[in-house]
């Protein structure tokens, strides 16, 4: 044999060897595109659903958080009101506790508190429209 010969046997034992090797990886190369082509069809399929669930959580969560500002709002007339009533009771206390302080005095004072409360109370119902509890 020449060297020409043995050349040609090796390069034909190497070439045998290389697609001996190529020949699995090539199948298995196929099994993963295929998955992934099962898998993008997947998405496809499953991603407009999936989508519509997130704007619809998105939507849900928007409509709670106005509700939570209302209740807000409402409890902040309220809290406000009873200050009033409290800047009120506080001034007839300061006037029943005083030496100098009539029944006038006193009964002009309770009428105005009260006065005062029922007009922040009347004034932001007027403002939203009707009467309601907080929602």
């Amino acid at each position: 044999m020449t060297i020409v010969e043995m050349a040609a046997i090796l390069v034909a034992m190497a070439f045998a060897v290389l697609v001996g090797y190529l020949v699995p990886v090539l199948m298995q190369v196929r099994k993963t595109v295929a998955e992934s082509e099962q898998l993008l069809s997947k998405m496809n399929a499953e991603m407009p659903a999936l989508v519509a669930e997130l704007r619809s959580i998105s939507q849900n969560l928007n409509n709670v958080t106005n509700q939570a500002r209302d209740g807000i709002e409402h409890a902040a007339v309220l809290l406000h009101a009873v200050g009033e009533v409290g800047e009120s009771v506080q001034q007839v206390h300061n006037v029943v506790r005083g030496s100098s302080g009539t029944l006038l005095n006193r009964m002009a004072s309770m009428v105005a508190g009260f006065r005062a409360a029922t007009h922040v109370v009347r004034e932001r119902m007027k403002q939203e429209g009707g009467t309601h509890n907080g929602g």
